[in-house]
């Protein structure tokens, strides 16, 4: 058995934590924050649950490291494992909070993340390194899945919706003619 590297068992626990997302029909983006080799904090998206946008996975571990080390500044040798690409309200915010390494998963597909830019760009201070592509292909995975199921429902309500149309227009047909006789 082939045995994780650092940064894999790490993104197992934020994939752990996408999830518990998932089985709550969120989509399925997990982080956690580590600090000294251990989870200090964890979260998951919960936008459609709490309807805020900014209800994002890493705000939400963020936040919960935040409260956990009672300052709005994360220790020295924090880092956040995304299981996907980070968008640039999250990226702000692990700036501000001071992570220092952010590794994620699946990478942004359409190119809205500027994860590179903002890690450089010292527009807080503060500069931090980021990894991509840990543990990749179960991420995305994970992401393509829950997609695919959802495109297969919206398909399937829209061929039900039609179905329930070209019935109630074959009753009011049928009552029509019942009327004329």
């Amino acid at each position: 058995m082939k045995r994780l590297l650092r940064e894999e068992k790490f993104m197992k626990q934020a994939i752990k934590s996408a999830k518990k997302g998932l089985l709550e029909g969120e989509v399925p983006i997990g982080a956690v924050v580590v600090y000294e080799d251990k989870v200090v904090a964890r979260g998951y998206n919960r936008r459609a649950k709490l309807q805020l946008a900014s209800a994002h996975a890493e705000m939400m571990a963020i936040d919960k490291a935040c409260k956990k080390f009672h300052s709005w500044r994360l220790p020295e040798g924090c880092e956040l494992y995304i299981t996907l690409e980070p968008c640039p309200m999250c990226m702000g915010a692990s700036l501000n909070a001071r992570v220092d390494k952010i590794y994620f998963g699946a990478y942004e597909q359409k190119g809205r993340s500027l994860t590179a830019q903002l890690a450089e760009a010292n527009l807080l201070n503060h500069k931090t390194e980021v990894v991509g592509g840990v543990l990749e292909e179960e991420c995305s995975s994970l992401l393509t899945a829950f997609f695919s199921g959802m495109r297969q429902k919206q398909k399937e309500e829209k061929e039900r919706k039609k179905c329930q149309a070209e019935g109630n227009a074959e009753k009011t047909a049928e009552n029509f003619v019942q009327n004329e006789i």
